[in-house]
Formats: structure tokens, C-alpha cells, sequence
């Protein structure tokens, strides 16, 4: 009998993820209601953050974070060239130029050094960057201390793509151990929960903060533009009756917004998998492990991705850097070749300054770091429901092909 195929990513649904959905369908919203307000509470408890405000999804999140901030075709975004186009797109949606961001050859992380040669590039070119999208890649801590005091120092406004990162931790620079998103060095974070994501509510996404203001805009923006809050009005006439009293059907458009909002269904899904986290963000620990293990014994010429010192991971993704020259393989020829073992492998991701669309707005561009990083990775099975033996499958797997 043959083996089931694994995929690189999938979603993992429960019973009661399916009771949860069903209860929402039954009740009296579909789109926004009480769920929408729950799953972002309890988020934000989850992390210990401020606010918390559900989105249609990260693209979205992004999007009305930098607008938000006040981008607009006048300005420079730095961005992660070694991330998913979104990371980018998001700026360029509002007219911004991109200046991308090197990273590291061994982890793809934006470091402190490729943030400030991106600045300083910026500067050169007499367009100094307003605002800063880092990516914590697969699940592992970008050095926002780091590149905090960077920023900081050159009055750059940061947002952290947190859409791998859910539940990773971090020491921070008093030596306390925090969560990503709490934007102790950002302005906001996003996430995403499309399937593959370490929770999942169909699509959808979230942008946490701590400032009470950008909530208020972010949370207007995903809805049109509009508001119902009373204090808010500008149009007196319109807004209240001869009492002074507002007039129950009233809103107003204070802004160009979007539909950018997330209905209770998703919310409902959201929240159930989200109670599980916990169990979620051990298995995925286990599972990196159990993964690190096997490598290290298996004398495969295949380098591991490091966890920063401070940092505990809840990992989204299990890449390896491999040496296909050393094996006279092309990573193509392993990855068929994986497929049809039944195993299923992703690259993340093609840089993004070598996208057609950004190579010719920006210009053929090297960023070595980057591109090295892509020459060699590869991402492998990483599920929760996956056992410990899919996972020495995998491996024996890889081996049976380099070897």
C-alpha cells in the first residue's frame, strides 16, 4: 500500500473547528459582528498587545498599516526582497518607492547591517526612507533591537511582517522575554491566517499596535473609510436631531477606505484554532526538533536554519539551504524527484527584486545575501498533523535522492 503524499503546508481542522463555524452560520451575523470583536480581544490577549484589529487578510493588513502612516508617492519604503511579493506590494499600492533590503545568506533575515545599507542607499539618492517592512522569515526573530536603534536613529517608522511568526518569542533589550507583536520597536505588526499560516481562518489577517490612534485609522480604513463614533462627527447638522441627539442611522465617510473587513465566520474559525495555539506552538517546536535532530546525524550535505540566541520560535516553515552543486543535482531535479517519493517541497521565495514586475521598476539589481539564500533553499513538510515518523520519512527520503 502506498504511502499518503505530504505536502509542504496545510491546514489542521478539528472537530470543534467545524462546531465553531457551524455556530456562526446558525446565528444572526455573517459578516461583521461579535466575533470580529472576540477574536481580536483575545488575540491581543494572546500576545499581550494593545490593540488588535481583524483584516480581510495581511496584504490588506499591510496595505492600510502604511497608509495608516501616512505613505504616499512622495515616499521611500524599505522592504524584505526575501520575503513574499505582499511584503512589498503593500507600499507600492500606495505609489511609494521601493528600496529593497538585502538579507542574510544563511537565515534570510533582514540584519541590522541590510537595513542600513538600504537607508543609506535611500539617502544617497536623496529620497531618505519614511517607513520599514521587516519580515520575520519562516517564524524566526528579525533583530528588531537591532534594527530598531537604526531606524530610530534615522527617524524610520517600522512594520513587522509577523505573518510566519505567530507566538515566537523574543528577548528584548531590558532582558525581558516577549512575543512578536507587541510593537515594543514597531508601529505595527501583521499576520496572516491563510491555510498554510500556523493558525488559520479560511484568509484573513490582523494588524496589532500599541497606539490607540493607529488602531482608530486602521480600523476605519478596512471599513470604507467610515465612522459611527459619535465624538468623531463633523457634520453637526446632519449628525443630530433638534434635541442634539445623533441620529441613529448616521455615519460618516471621513476618509477613502476599503472593504477590507473579516466576517464572523472566519472570526468563529479563528478563535477556535486560536484556543489551541498553545498545543499548536508546542508541536511546532517538537517538530523543528525532531527535524534539527535527523539532520544533524544524517551527514547530508544540507545546512539547518539557526534560531537567534533569545529567541524561541514557533516556526510556519521548515526550510534547509542544500548544496545541489556539491551533488551535481538541480534543486529542479530534487524536487520532482521528492514528488514523486510523495513528498512535497516549496521555495521561500524567489527574491523579490528579481520579480519581472520590480525588475524593471527598479532596475536589475544584486543583493547577494538574497540571492544566495535562494540558490539553496527549500522548504519541507511542516504540519502539525504530521507524526514523528513522516518527519524520518522526509529526511530518509532526501536521502534516498542526494545519495
Amino acid at each position: 500500500m502506498s504511502q499518503p503524499f505530504l505536502p509542504y503546508g496545510k491546514q489542521t481542522i478539528t472537530e470543534e473547528d467545524k462546531q465553531a463555524v457551524l455556530q456562526a452560520l446558525e446565528s444572526d451575523f455573517l459578516t461583521t459582528g461579535p466575533k470580529v470583536a472576540e477574536f481580536e480581544k483575545v488575540f491581543a490577549n494572546y500576545l499581550g498587545a494593545l490593540h488588535a484589529v481583524a483584516i480581510a487578510n495581511a496584504t490588506a493588513a499591510l496595505h492600510i498599516a502604511c497608509l495608516a502612516l501616512g505613505v504616499t508617492e512622495e515616499d521611500t519604503v524599505l522592504t524584505p526582497t526575501m520575503s513574499f511579493a505582499a511584503s512589498t506590494n503593500c507600499a507600492s499600492y500606495v505609489g511609494a518607492q521601493i528600496e529593497f533590503m538585502d538579507c542574510d545568506p544563511e537565515t534570510g533575515l533582514v540584519t541590522p547591517f541590510t537595513f542600513a545599507q538600504a537607508a543609506d542607499k535611500a539617502e544617497r539618492a536623496g529620497k531618505p526612507a519614511k517607513v520599514a517592512i521587516v519580515v520575520h522569515l519562516n517564524g524566526e526573530f528579525a533583530d528588531l533591537v537591532g534594527i530598531s536603534k537604526e531606524a530610530k536613529a534615522r527617524g524610520i517608522e517600522l512594520i513587522e511582517d509577523a505573518c510566519h511568526a505567530l507566538g515566537t518569542t523574543y528577548t528584548d533589550h531590558e532582558g525581558k522575554i516577549q512575543k512578536i507583536g507587541t510593537c515594543q520597536y514597531s508601529a505595527f505588526a501583521s499576520y496572516s491566517f491563510h491555510p498554510v499560516k500556523t493558525i488559520t481562518s479560511g484568509e484573513g489577517g490582523m494588524l496589532t499596535c500599541k497606539d490607540a490612534n493607529l488602531a482608530r485609522i486602521v480600523s476605519e480604513l478596512r471599513s470604507h473609510g467610515i465612522t459611527r463614533e459619535v465624538d468623531a462627527f463633523e457634520d453637526h447638522a446632519l449628525a443630530f436631531d433638534e434635541n442634539g441627539k445623533p441620529n441613529p442611522w448616521y455615519y460618516e465617510m471621513q476618509a477613502l477606505g476599503f472593504n477590507y473587513r473579516l466576517t464572523d465566520i472566519a472570526c468563529a474559525l479563528g478563535l477556535s484554532q486560536l484556543d489551541r495555539m498553545d498545543e499548536i506552538a508546542r508541536r511546532r517546536r517538537e517538530m523543528k526538533t525532531v527535524y534539527d535532530d535527523l539532520f544533524s546525524k544524517s551527514n547530508l550535505p544540507i545546512t539547518v536554519i539557526p534560531t537567534a540566541e533569545g529567541s524561541d520560535a514557533v516556526r510556519h516553515l521548515y526550510p534547509v539551504l542544500i548544496d545541489y552543486a556539491s551533488m551535481g543535482m538541480s534543486r529542479a531535479a530534487f524536487c520532482n524527484a521528492m514528488k514523486d517519493s510523495g513528498v512535497g517541497t516549496q521555495v521561500h521565495y524567489i527574491p523579490t527584486h528579481m520579480l519581472p514586475f520590480y525588475a524593471k521598476r527598479n532596475g536589475n539589481q544584486k543583493l547577494e545575501g538574497a540571492e544566495k539564500y535562494y540558490e539553496k533553499v527549500v522548504s519541507l513538510p511542516f504540519y502539525p498533523s504530521l507524526t514523528d515518523e513522516d518527519l524520518k520519512r522526509v529526511v530518509e527520503t532526501i536521502r534516498k535522492i542526494l545519495t
